[in-house]
């Protein structure tokens, strides 16, 4: 298979098969592969982008309640899950690899005071899809989306969300 298609390919999986497969890319919210399978999987969604576009309109087209709900589920960055190793496999695989578990003491100073301020003006954590990023940019990234209203930052975090789904899909297609 190529880089372009996912193995086994969506198209031709079982829905139970379909659903385990792909239950964890949007964070502890297997309803989103669920309503995909229901909605119709065909040979367009055997490519993570087209897999991806279809679970994006799931959320897209979500309640907001539904939407914070996903939007919740995820992690605070470089926060206490991550110091106690309690991440999903992915969100570790993901933090690593732009540097957060190599934040200096005052990186990680930073990152609890603006997690904090974060979730004290939103209700929910600050999600970034980081892949291809590094601390700093996500740090600076956190200070001007403090400055956004409740409506921005909750469709922001949501086409953050979007964009981590494709990037796991991305890379179950290139394993």
């Amino acid at each position: 298979m190529s880089k372009n298609t996912l193995a086994p390919q969506p198209s031709q999986l079982k829905r139970d098969d379909f659903v385990t497969r792909f239950a964890d890319i949007y964070e502890h919210s297997p309803w989103i592969a669920e309503l995909a399978w229901e909605r119709g999987i065909g040979g367009e969604q055997d490519s993570p982008q087209g897999l991806a576009e279809a679970m994006a309109r799931i959320l897209e087209e979500a309640s907001t309640d539904r939407q914070l709900e996903v939007i919740r589920a995820h992690p605070d960055l470089a926060g206490k899950a991550a110091i106690a190793g309690t991440l999903t496999d992915d969100s570790t695989r993901e933090q690593a690899g732009v540097g957060l578990d190599q934040c200096t003491p005052d990186e990680m100073a930073r990152f609890e005071r603006l997690n904090d301020a974060y979730r004290h003006r939103f209700g929910f954590p600050f999600v970034m899809a980081v892949s291809g990023s590094n601390r700093y940019a996500i740090l600076n990234a956190f200070e001007k989306r403090l400055e956004n209203s409740l409506e921005k930052e909750r469709r922001t975090a949501i086409g953050q969300i979007n964009r981590i789904a494709l990037f796991r899909l991305k890379a179950r297609a290139a394993s």
